[in-house]
């Protein structure tokens, strides 16, 4: 009897050893799961993310700033102004290249009318002198002297009017200011490339109530079927004549005579300055993409990243322009600004595993 209990002892006590080993097996998993996370939990890890007044921030310190690479430039002002599409047409200067010789012509044919007029007068002066000390000269002399002095201011005169009428027509025809840049015997480069057919005129014509283009200022010049892009056109003078197929108020312009020919019609791109806007060129290299949408990240103090949504609906060269959300002397972030996005996120990403 006492053997029969003695073995049933010791078959309990096998039993319980081989269940606890295979426990011991079967829960090593779960029991190093708990043991590491445990252990993550007494690691503290850096809360870089915070939310004030609904603004995400993003806390870098400076040693991780540079050791990620975070670099920064701060924004300056900046013009922007929408640009204007209209009309023009290359212009034939024949009639300005035949109307110039007529009038240096006629020029030189006062000049020498006026050099015959000062002579002439001398000569009557000298003359009635003579004629009055003595009568060393005789009356029929001073006659014909005056004569002759009298002819020349004819002559003079004549010349004279021939001239304002010659700059008359051609002033109906170029306008004051063309006019009077062609006239010269010797025009400045910008009328003398037209005139050499270096450069071209070019008609434009711009909407009623448009400011005026001043010296200085220029247009883009578009032929047409160019594939070699705008060709810029500088301002010349008021045009005195209407074009038949646009309303507007006319103004000439030079461009390299390359691509364009008489006659030719051409589109004509310029920025209206009367619509010019103030603010900010946020550069490509600061935008990441979220969403569809582009941002950048501004700096707050030394070590705080806010990201500011960016808009793209007026590119320009280099950036886009913005207004408002960025004002001028903004820091924003140039590189690194993937780093910080991710940064965000992560931290995001993490609180709603918590919850």
């Amino acid at each position: 009897m006492d053997r029969k209990v003695t073995i049933i002892i010791a078959l309990q006590a096998f039993l319980i050893i081989i269940l606890f080993w295979m426990l011991v097996f079967y829960g090593r998993d779960e029991y190093e799961a708990f043991v590491q996370g445990e252990i993550e939990e007494e690691i503290e890890t850096p809360d870089r993310v915070s939310y004030e007044r609904g603004i995400t921030f993003v806390t870098l310190e400076e040693p991780a700033q540079e050791q990620s690479g975070i670099a920064t430039i701060k924004l300056e002002a900046a013009q922007y102004s929408s640009a204007l599409s209209t009309y023009g047409s290359v212009v034939s200067i024949d009639g300005l290249l035949e109307q110039r010789s007529r009038y240096l012509s006629a020029q030189a044919e006062a000049d020498m009318a006026r050099a015959a007029l000062a002579n002439s007068q001398q000569e009557f002066q000298r003359l009635s002198v003579l004629n009055k000390e003595d009568r060393n000269v005789s009356d029929r002399a001073v006659s014909v002297a005056e004569a002759q002095m009298k002819s020349d201011q004819a002559r003079v005169r004549a010349a004279e009017s021939m001239l304002r009428s010659l700059r008359d027509n051609m002033r109906q025809q170029w306008g004051e200011s063309l006019t009077a840049q062609a006239v010269q015997t010797a025009p400045n480069t910008a009328i003398s490339r037209i005139l050499q057919h270096e450069d071209v005129l070019i008609q434009v014509t711009l909407p009623f109530g448009m400011s005026a283009p001043g010296v200085g200022s220029s247009v883009q010049v578009i032929p047409p079927g160019n594939t070699d892009g705008a060709v810029s056109a500088q301002f010349v003078s008021v045009s005195p004549k209407a074009d038949t197929a646009i309303q507007g108020e006319t103004y000439y312009y030079r461009a390299p005579a390359a691509n364009l020919r008489v006659g030719m019609r051409v589109s004509v791109s310029l920025n209206d300055r009367e619509s010019a806007q103030t603010g900010v060129i946020v550069p490509r290299n600061a935008i990441v993409w979220y969403g569809g949408q582009a941002w950048c990240y501004r700096k707050s103090g030394d070590d705080r990243f806010s990201r500011v949504y960016v808009s793209t609906d007026q590119e320009v060269d280099g950036g886009w322009f913005n207004i408002g959300r960025l004002l001028p002397g903004d820091e924003i972030v140039v590189t690194g600004a993937q780093l910080l996005l991710s940064e965000e996120f992560k931290y995001q990403i993490t609180n709603e595993n918590d919850d």
